[in-house]
C-alpha cells in the first residue's frame, strides 16, 4: 500500500517536461458535486497495486484514464453534453453500441470493443485524448473534423465496458499514456499535484456521496442507480419511511451516516461502518409505520453524511413531504 510522507515514485509509463504543450478544459457538461463526480483517476502504482495521483484509492489495476461519472442512469438519460478538452482533429470514432453497460450477458459482444461508442483526437506535439462510453447515437462529429476546445463531441453514455454512466478519458503522448493531473511522471506524495495538463485542474475528493432519497421500502440497488427510488411525497398511511444514501470511493471503516428528522421533532440516525471498499456502494435506514397510527404530516429533513477516521468527507441533504 502506498501511504503519503516524504518520497516520490518515478513511473515507467509517462515523462513530460512540458505541461504546457497541451492545456485541456474540462471535458463535461456539469459542475464536480453536482450532477457529476470523478469515480477514478489513473492507476499510478506501477506494481500489482494501484494508486492515484493523491496516493490515495480512488483508481484500479492498470487504470489509464480519468472517469468522469454520472450520478444515475436518470441524468444519462436525461442528456450530459461531452466536451471536446483541446483543440484537434478526429482521427476517428466508433457509434451504434448500445447503452447496456458490462455484464455477464454483455461480455462477449463487448469484447475486442471495451471503450464502446468513442472518439479520438489528435493534437499537436504528438498528444491524443480519446472519450469513451459515449451515448449511442448522441455522437455530433465527423472523421478528419476539426475541433476547438468546448466542441460537443457527444453525451455520457454506458456502452462499452462501463458498469455505471460516465465518460472515460484518456491522454497520451508518443502513444504513451499520460495522468493529466500529473504529466510529469513522478508522484510526490507530500505535495501531489504538482505538475498539471488542466488549464483549470479539477478538485480532488477521496470519495463521497452520489446521491440520496426517501423511499416508502428498501430500495433495490437496481433502483438506486438508475435513479429510479426517490419519492418527494408519501402518503400518511405509507408502510414505512426509508433514507438511503449511495457512496462512492469508500475505504475500509468508512462510517455512513443517515439521518430521519420528522416535523414531530423526532430523529432517527444510524452509522453503518463498512467493511471493505467499495468502488460504489449503498446504505439505507427507515422505520415502519406502527399499526394504524399515521405519520405525521409535514417536511422530513434526510442527511447522509460519510465519514472517515471521523472527519467528514461529505454530506448531503434531501427533503420529503408526507401529507
Amino acid at each position: 500500500m502506498i501511504q503519503k510522507g516524504l518520497w516520490a515514485l518515478t513511473l515507467p509509463f509517462a515523462s513530460i517536461a512540458l505541461a504546457e504543450d497541451l492545456s485541456l478544459q474540462f471535458p463535461v457538461d456539469c459542475t464536480l458535486g453536482d450532477g457529476c463526480y470523478i469515480q477514478q483517476y489513473m492507476d499510478r502504482d506501477p506494481s500489482d497495486g494501484f494508486s492515484d495521483y493523491q496516493c490515495s484509492k480512488l483508481s484500479y489495476d492498470g487504470h489509464k484514464g480519468t472517469d468522469f461519472a454520472l450520478p444515475t442512469r436518470k441524468h444519462m438519460e436525461a442528456g450530459v453534453k461531452v466536451f471536446a478538452a483541446a483543440d484537434g482533429r478526429v482521427r476517428g470514432f466508433r457509434e451504434g453500441m448500445p447503452d447496456t453497460g458490462y455484464n455477464k450477458e454483455t461480455a462477449a459482444a463487448i469484447e475486442g470493443k471495451e471503450c464502446g461508442n468513442g472518439v479520438v483526437l489528435v493534437h499537436p506535439g504528438g498528444w491524443e485524448t480519446q472519450y469513451c462510453h459515449l451515448k449511442q447515437g448522441s455522437i455530433a462529429i465527423r472523421n478528419d473534423q476539426t475541433v476547438n476546445a468546448g466542441d460537443v463531441l457527444g453525451e455520457i453514455g454506458q456502452s462499452g465496458r462501463a458498469e455505471f454512466p460516465h465518460l472515460h478519458l484518456s491522454v497520451r503522448q508518443g502513444g504513451k499514456p499520460v495522468d493529466p493531473f500529473d504529466p510529469d511522471g513522478i508522484v510526490t506524495c507530500n505535495s501531489p499535484g504538482d505538475s498539471t495538463l488542466w488549464a483549470h485542474p479539477p478538485a480532488f475528493s477521496p470519495g463521497g456521496l452520489i446521491d440520496l432519497g426517501f423511499s416508502a421500502g428498501l430500495p433495490s440497488y437496481e433502483d438506486v442507480k438508475a435513479g429510479s427510488a426517490a419519492v418527494d411525497v408519501l402518503r400518511t398511511d405509507a408502510s414505512a419511511i426509508v433514507i438511503y444514501g449511495f457512496t462512492y470511493g469508500t475505504q475500509k471503516d468508512d462510517v455512513i451516516r443517515l439521518q430521519i428528522s420528522g416535523p414531530d421533532g423526532k430523529i432517527l440516525s444510524k452509522d453503518s461502518a463498512l467493511e471493505r471498499r467499495h468502488a460504489q456502494a449503498y446504505r439505507a435506514v427507515g422505520k415502519k409505520r406502527r399499526g394504524d397510527t399515521p405519520w405525521a404530516r409535514g417536511i422530513y429533513l434526510g442527511t447522509a453524511t460519510l465519514l472517515r477516521d471521523g472527519k467528514v468527507i461529505d454530506t448531503k441533504e434531501t427533503q420529503l413531504e408526507v401529507k
